[in-house]
């Protein structure tokens, strides 16, 4: 069960920052878009990273001339259906992921493995789109997937051990390492780091701290890198919102369940980094300051 052929398909964020950590560790790899628009727009985003990294001294710039190299565009699902293994990580829509791997089983070789990116969706239920359960896996990538160490390979209860271990294989080969999680909302990561974000607002709400001190104790306190605030607005505060509706409908445990501020800043469109506002504000990016509005 060798990969040499990778597809990603959907070139995000996340879609980008896959395709070039396998473009970079050597893999022939094509990604495939709905539109030429988005499919320029992700592999600029790549040609980017790649030049700071060689700016950085963290590869060469022959490493990125070869990386880039590696790399082959598509708008056709039809021109996947040579590779080992598709990454899915498109929207984290279940509808629109089942349509697609439907579309995928038709195309894809018999051998080759199915993965999704998703960090909160049922492995199992976007399984049943397609007619090879066993050859389907989670394979959870983190943001930026250039960057980030880790990748949560998720089994389901018929996942084949061959192609699980060809997953941990797979993700070692990209300079990452692997850890090896069930079919279960959230996974490891999500669903221990969830409930303590959710803390945190919850801290807020009822006055024990301000944000700005809520994040300095959380960083001198416990050596995080960064406060719960500010991987917040990183994260996304509706990504944050979605992924713990989901957990809550999987457990109903209190814990899970999203805090009321959190929903009216969703419906606010305070999303936090990406949105200029979210519990701090960007207006000076380079000098984020608490959003005042939110405190009583």
């Amino acid at each position: 069960m060798e990969i040499r052929k990778v597809g990603i398909v959907g070139c995000g964020l996340m879609g980008s920052g896959i395709a070039q950590v396998c473009a970079t560790a050597g893999y022939p790899t094509i990604v495939r878009e709905v539109s030429q628009s988005l499919l320029e727009k992700g592999l600029a985003a790549i040609d980017r990273s790649l030049s700071k990294l060689v700016e950085n001294e963290a590869l060469t710039a022959e490493q990125r001339t070869s990386a880039l190299g590696h790399l082959q565009q598509t708008l056709r699902l039809e021109d996947l259906s040579g590779c080992d293994i598709v990454i899915e990580a498109i929207v984290e829509n279940l509808e629109r992921k089942k349509e697609l791997l439907a579309e995928l089983d038709g195309v894809l070789k018999a051998a080759a493995i199915f993965a999704s990116n998703t960090s909160s969706l049922s492995i199992t239920e976007m399984m049943t789109a397609t007619r090879r359960g066993p050859q389907f896996i989670g394979l959870h990538f983190f943001n930026p997937a250039p960057l980030m160490q880790l990748v949560e390979v998720i089994k389901t209860v018929v996942s084949d051990p061959e192609v699980v271990r060809a997953g941990f294989e797979f993700a070692r080969t990209l300079g990452k390492t692997p850890i090896l999680t069930t079919d279960r909302a959230g996974f490891i990561v999500n669903r221990l780091l969830v409930p303590y974000l959710l803390d945190a607002v919850r801290t807020f709400e009822e006055g024990v701290g301000s944000i700005e001190d809520i994040d300095q104790g959380m960083k001198l306190g416990c050596n995080h890198p960064m406060g719960p605030f500010t991987l917040l607005d990183f994260v996304g505060i509706e990504t944050t919102y979605y992924i713990a509706e989901i957990l809550f409908n999987e457990y109903r445990e209190k814990r899970f369940a999203p805090p009321p501020l959190l929903k009216r800043m969703v419906m606010a469109g305070l999303y936090g980094r990406k949105a200029g506002k979210g519990f701090y504000d960007y207006t000076d990016p380079k000098n984020p300051r608490p959003n005042r509005l939110l405190e009583r």
